[in-house]
């Protein structure tokens, strides 16, 4: 092995360092697990999460297979960033909607509605990979650290080894954020329930925003 490739060290300390720095910064996937913890439990928050680092190795791996070059054809990106805007507009809709009729019930003196479908475990994991997977951001950041950016290319284990810690950082972000919201929970009450549904909403609403004046001005 020439001595100018990385060590598996380095590397494992590299993915590690990128993959705890990637995942704590605010955004669409940690304002979900937030509310999730605060509102459902560690699981369904976690959920989240995990379903997150699937989709963030799912592009690691293809990427590291190849599909840069597919990437970079004319319309792929634009397409990505496409379908994240929708998603994030369903997700403001769905948790502002879900704040009002949260709201109206305890307005009235009645019991709060049950969890929806789209809380529970199974539903928050294949909502975190849409998230991940539909980010066009995410495809960028693996474009970068897997070879474009590197100054001595990864061959296809270290590649994977590469993903593997950063994914391992991101996941246990997502275990250390779900249990301290699960902590907070303690404290909640109905009207938590509310406000963190309306305070989602409009956070995915500001992301969406964001997004929408990336595209205009790519």
């Amino acid at each position: 092995m020439p001595a100018t490739d990385p060590s598996t060290l380095s590397v494992v300390v590299t993915g590690l360092l990128l993959g705890w720095s990637v995942a704590w910064p605010p955004g669409p996937i940690n304002a979900e697990i937030v509310r999730r913890g605060l509102t459902r439990g560690f699981w369904p928050a976690a959920a989240i999460g995990f379903g997150a680092c699937s989709g963030d190795f799912s592009w690691a791996l293809a990427v590291s297979l190849g599909a840069g070059a597919l990437a970079d054809r004319p319309g792929v990106r634009p397409l990505l960033a496409g379908l994240s805007l929708v998603l994030l507009l369903f997700l403001a809709w769905t948790y502002l909607a879900g704040a009002v009729g949260s709201w109206r019930p305890i307005r009235g003196g009645e019991a709060p509605p049950p969890a929806r479908a789209l809380d529970s475990t199974r539903a928050g994991f294949f909502l975190g990979l849409g998230m991940a997977l539909s980010s066009p951001w995410n495809l960028a950041f693996w474009l970068a650290v897997i070879g474009q950016q590197a100054t001595t290319p990864l061959d296809f284990g270290r590649s994977l080894l590469l993903a593997v810690a950063v994914v391992a950082a991101a996941g246990l972000w997502t275990v250390f954020l779900a249990a301290a919201a699960r902590l907070g929970a303690r404290v909640a009450t109905p009207s938590w329930d509310i406000g963190t549904r309306l305070a989602t909403g409009l956070l995915m609403l500001f992301f969406a925003f964001r997004l929408a004046l990336r595209i205009v001005g790519a």
